[in-house]
């Protein structure tokens, strides 16, 4: 009786409060990544929602209105890194920090009734050769995300602003673009397990900046997740990098000046003694 009594005063509590639904997604992001935390909720225009970070109110959607970090603790977390989108109500973090870890709670507040939904968020760090990629001209070099393959998961591969590769349940795609085609001809791989990508025989012209977009599809309102890789594909003759060489020219050029102004100097001196020596000859 008194587990039944239990249950019944927390659905009246809920009721009471104008709750329909909580629901609760964890969502794992790489430091420096972005982060979009989106409901599947159809979103209608006289909606009001909110979004908070533990209990700081970080966002508002009222209308064709928003609002974005009108606190002053909410600027000095998230300064110019959040962005909403009004047909979603979905938030994205940009170029996401550790310190952005924690609890991000979307309510959604109609004429009827209330909803909301927390997102748990973990933003973690890399080592930086796990992001930047550093191979010599004709070797091959994977981008590994370290996911583990979801059947709901749609991984979409980037070269800057250009697909390359996408995976999609069991389907996948390389090169569907003209440009890519031109570019990567026979030469990009996807591992289905993991959502790898391998670059062979690899040129100095596919030195960039590779993303990995990963979202979720089992709503029309996807939880999205963007993932960044630099490569740089280096001459084989060379193994020194772009930085090593520009610091041994500069050395080069200083030993140069150095040179110049010794015999300069040297130079003076030598004509100085020799005005010195005509001119005791001349009283002498």
């Amino acid at each position: 009786m008194k587990l039944l009594f239990n249950f019944l005063a927390v659905i009246l509590f809920f009721l009471d409060n104008g709750v329909s639904s909580v629901y609760t997604d964890r969502v794992s992001v790489v430091e420096g990544d972005s982060v979009t935390l989106c409901n599947d909720i159809k979103i209608n225009k006289d909606d009001d929602i909110k979004w908070y970070f533990n209990s700081t109110r970080i966002a508002k959607i009222t209308g064709d209105q928003s609002e974005i970090c009108t606190d002053v603790q909410c600027k000095e977390r998230f300064r110019d890194r959040l962005k909403l989108d009004h047909q979603t109500g979905s938030l994205t973090i940009m170029n996401t920090r550790i310190t952005d870890s924690g609890d991000y709670r979307q309510e959604i507040i109609r004429s009827s009734t209330d909803s909301s939904k927390i997102f748990s968020v973990s933003a973690y760090g890399v080592f930086a050769d796990e992001r930047d990629k550093s191979v010599m001209e004709g070797k091959s070099v994977t981008l590994d995300p370290g996911e583990t393959k979801n059947p709901n998961y749609l991984m979409r591969w980037y070269f800057y602003d250009i697909i390359i590769a996408e995976i999609t349940g069991d389907q996948s795609k390389i090169c569907t673009d003209d440009r890519c085609e031109e570019r990567f001809r026979d030469r990009l791989k996807l591992d289905h397990q993991t959502g790898s990508l391998t670059i062979t025989d690899t040129r100095t012209t596919d030195s960039g900046d590779y993303k990995l977009q990963i979202s979720s599809r089992n709503s029309s309102c996807s939880i999205t997740t963007m993932k960044r890789f630099s490569v740089s594909v280096t001459f084989p003759d060379s193994d020194l990098s772009a930085a090593a060489v520009a610091g041994i020219v500069v050395a080069v050029i200083l030993l140069v000046a150095a040179a110049v102004a010794a015999g300069v100097v040297n130079y003076r001196r030598r004509s100085h003694t020799l005005v010195q020596q005509n001119v005791s000859n001349t009283y002498s």
